[in-house]
């Protein structure tokens, strides 16, 4: 369907001012073609062959003169196009197989790392199992305990002897080896 308007057709306009190659320079830019609705840029297409109709072209635009750019090109050009895209072929797939690798070893790392996972949160749930039924034990042996009876201490009373008799240790340990190590006094008597 031809759009119709009260101007002249587009047939009656000269393809200078239809197509930037036949506009003299600086007229026409892309920004003036960006715009065009379908139905326009369907008439500017039919102008287009009309005209070089009449000037005795041919309608097929791709066949203007010039030869196509494998006719141009010489049979070393074309070697040298078939070896690049062989060697953009086997880089190509080398980078997929690459890419899959490491895709691979990626998940198998992370269904190691879920079954690590898995198999401690087992050992968590199973020590704090075992926790509750020491405390239940100790719960039902402080009433019957001999040695609580004669020694009347608080829980809290023995942990603090226990960091005691843990910070003695350590500070022998230390003395010890500060002992051992160190170098024989001097004539003078300086270490």
């Amino acid at each position: 369907m031809m759009l119709q308007h009260s101007g002249p057709s587009l047939a009656d306009i000269s393809c200078s001012a239809l197509v930037p190659c036949f506009s003299p320079q600086g007229t026409l830019t892309l920004d003036d073609f960006t715009n065009f609705t379908p139905i326009v840029k369907e008439e500017l297409r039919l102008a287009i062959q009309s005209k070089r109709l009449s000037n005795g072209l041919s309608t097929d635009m791709s066949s203007d003169g010039a030869s196509s750019s494998s006719d141009r090109l010489t049979s070393e050009e074309h070697e040298r196009r078939k070896r690049r895209r062989e060697r953009n072929k086997i880089a190509a797939a080398k980078c997929r197989n690459k890419k899959k690798e490491k895709t691979e070893s990626l998940q198998k790392e992370s269904e190691k790392l879920e079954s690590i996972n898995a198999d401690l949160k087992a050992q968590i749930e199973e020590l704090k199992q075992q926790k509750q039924q020491l405390v239940y034990m100790l719960n039902l042996h402080r009433p019957t305990c001999i040695v609580r009876a004669q020694n009347p201490q608080t829980p809290e009373d023995e942990r603090n002897l226990f960091i005691q008799h843990i910070q003695e240790s350590t500070l022998q340990l230390h003395n010890l080896t500060s002992t051992t190590t160190s170098s024989p006094p001097d004539i003078c008597g300086h270490q």
